[in-house]
């Protein structure tokens, strides 16, 4: 039996649930202090506790990035987090910095150390040193393609995981060590604080006669030349398998509840169908767009010179979610607005069951006081409305979109 692991990202509790009710077999999160999205929600100790109690009582593994970049002063107080991780039952910790690594090795040595994307791992040599140092599962740099990826595997001992990503934004930096976001408004992109300045618009100025023109292209929102296309590699599950990834990591602990839900849906899918010979009843290109997305690219996976992962413009999804289900009920639902739809609306379930892309029409929408109204159009407000299927917590119904 081939052993994958389905890897989500959680940037806050509810999506860790999330993650995990659409077919994660793991997510990965931070907590207040060390991790690389200091933005997200992030996890408090009580939470990380909870977290923990919650992924062992489902069979399932957390796994707390502490991968930054770590100058001296981060150092105050990591002995004491990571023995707090290991006694409350982190499977495992996402480390980059040396220093770091070291000290976990030290002071919880049985602690499952993964090596971030960050260290730039692209050869069996670097695989091997931080193997040396205690490392048990690489996390590959992004630049890599399967051809490489099966020389490393081949080269490294049998027991020592690799784990790649296979869908989400990508920098335009070597495997995320970016110095744009300090540069430009004094923000540490390595030190989790990155307010993604390569996402900014551009102007360029030509100062050299060299013969390689560079195609500048500018729509209504300006040029977007350091703008890199998003990952889905959601076509070559079976490659990750032939090379010996054991870990596909889908990014993206900034996005939303229903991109996580989505797309750990449709990876969930697809992967089941390869390992347990299952039919898909739906295109997995065509699902992967209804999440916001800028335009997919395979990355380097493919060998590809790194030019076609340019993008110049922003994102798009072809459907909205427009609300999440609080609980369901025979022939009825009480959800959350998320956004407007109306009674004669033809609604798509998004779900983990067999409710998965069937659709109905609105007939009726109330609110808690049981009054009729004709629209849904208030941020979050609950209401209740028909539905013939029987509906769960975390199930989100869409349009779409236009």
């Amino acid at each position: 039996m081939i052993k994958l692991e389905l890897l989500a990202p959680a940037g806050n509790y509810k999506r860790m649930e999330i993650a995990f009710a659409y077919g994660a077999d793991a997510v990965y999160l931070a907590g207040k202090n060390w991790g690389l999205r200091s933005g997200a929600d992030n996890f408090s100790k009580k939470q990380l506790k909870k977290a923990f109690k919650l992924a062992k009582n489902l069979d399932k593994k957390v796994y707390v990035a502490i991968n930054i970049v770590a100058h001296n002063d981060n150092f105050r107080g990591i002995e004491d987090y990571l023995k707090f991780l290991y006694n409350e039952g982190a499977n495992g910790i996402i480390v980059s910095d040396l220093g770091i690594a070291e000290i976990a090795k030290k002071v919880v040595p049985k602690l499952d150390l993964h090596v971030s994307t960050q260290a730039n791992v692209m050869n069996i040599h670097a695989a091997n040193c931080w193997i040396r140092l205690g490392a048990k599962r690489i996390v590959l740099a992004r630049e890599l393609s399967f051809k490489e990826i099966a020389e490393i595997k081949n080269n490294i001992p049998s027991n020592i995981e690799l784990e790649a990503f296979v869908h989400g934004a990508m920098c335009i930096a070597h495997s995320g060590r970016c110095l744009l976001s300090n540069v430009f408004v004094g923000r540490d992109a390595n030190a989790g604080a990155c307010v993604q300045a390569c996402r900014f618009a551009y102007n360029l100025v030509r100062t050299n006669n060299s013969e390689e023109m560079y195609p500048i292209v500018e729509d209504k929102f300006g040029t977007y030349i350091l703008n890199s296309k998003d990952l889905c590699m959601i076509n070559y599950i079976k490659n990750f398998i032939k090379v010996g990834v054991y870990s596909l990591k889908i990014e993206g602990r900034m996005k939303s509840d229903y991109y996580v839900a989505n797309i750990t849906n449709v990876y969930r899918r697809v992967i089941d169908s390869i390992l347990f010979k299952k039919k898909i009843e739906f295109e997995p290109d065509v699902e992967t767009r209804k999440s916001s997305h800028r335009e997919y690219t395979t990355g380097f996976y493919l060998d590809e010179k790194s030019k076609t992962n340019l993008k110049s413009s922003g994102t798009v999804q072809t459907y909205d979610v427009v609300a999440e289900v609080v609980r369901g009920f025979k022939g009825k639902a009480l959800i959350s607005q998320r956004n407007k739809f109306i009674v004669g609306d033809v609604l798509e379930i998004l779900s983990p069951d067999d409710n998965f892309l069937k659709t109905f029409e609105i007939k009726e929408i109330k609110n808690l006081k049981k009054e009729n109204k004709n629209s849904a159009n208030v941020a979050q407000e609950m209401l209740y409305i028909n539905c013939p299927f029987k509906l769960k917590k975390y199930d989100m119904l869409r349009k779409p979109r236009g």
